[in-house]
């Protein structure tokens, strides 16, 4: 199952009934994952909706686990020519779902994702002004569930690939990067080998504990002043092997601020 993201356009209703209309996926643009939905791809999937008798849930961020997450469904649902539009109506006694609708109306709230499978889909190379593009076609989508979210969960990590092919994109067309981007881009590289290093030693770091107790339990204990004073010294050592990934990403996200 996968998440796909969208800055939907919504309408709150202002009489304080909880129901909203939101696009919550447009036709015919190239995401940031290089996926394109394509016009009917909901069709099928919204007949069966229907068919069942089942409204779609609506969903706040995803949150399947918390029954209160569950703030209310689907009560209309089509395909325009723009994309897949959703009327929702959100249970107004349940205290998160009212301060969802809160967030909806203030536009303190103004993403929607949706859950869904790929039934159908394609990949397409074609060039586009002269210039050679590729792009996933969603064609045939199973819709699970519909919902508003803060933040999308995959949104830094997009928005980082799009500044980065951008800046690529730039110095093959021969555009000078400013010598501040450039120092950023060596404190990101530099601040992720960090990452990785630290990362690298943790992990050595456990495989020896590991190793050294297998041991440990197989020699009889004759010196329990020194096997008191390690679980100190190794617990140390990891801690400061955190401290270092922690400084280390809080640097690379710094660095990555464009």
């Amino acid at each position: 199952m996968k998440i796909k993201e969208c800055t939907a356009l919504v309408k709150a209703t202002s009489d304080g009934q909880g129901q909203f209309t939101a696009l919550v996926s447009v036709f015919g643009n190239k995401d940031s994952a290089g996926d394109v939905v394509m016009p009917g791809a909901f069709t099928d999937t919204l007949s069966q909706w229907k068919s069942s008798g089942n409204p779609i849930p609506v969903i706040w961020s995803h949150d399947w686990s918390d029954p209160f997450s569950h703030i209310g469904a689907v009560i209309d649902a089509e395909e325009t020519d723009k994309g897949l539009q959703v009327t929702g109506q959100l249970d107004m006694d349940n205290a998160k779902a009212e301060q969802v609708y809160r967030l909806l109306k203030t536009g303190r709230v103004s993403q929607f994702s949706f859950a869904y499978d790929v039934e159908e889909g394609a990949w397409i190379e074609k060039s586009a002004d002269g210039q050679p593009d590729s792009y996933y076609e969603l064609r045939k989508l199973k819709l699970y569930e519909v919902g508003p979210t803060l933040v999308g969960a995959n949104q830094e990590t997009d928005l980082l690939a799009v500044k980065t092919a951008a800046l690529a994109n730039g110095i093959k067309e021969g555009r000078v990067l400013a010598s501040k981007h450039i120092s950023k881009l060596e404190t990101a590289h530099a601040a992720l080998g960090e990452v990785i290093a630290a990362a690298k030693k943790e992990e050595t770091s456990e495989s020896d504990d590991s190793k050294d107790a297998d041991e440990a339990s197989a020699k009889d204990a004759s010196r329990p002043d020194e096997e008191s004073r390690r679980p100190a010294d190794e617990a140390v050592a990891a801690t400061d092997s955190k401290s270092v990934a922690a400084q280390a990403i809080a640097r690379l996200q710094l660095a990555t601020t464009i």
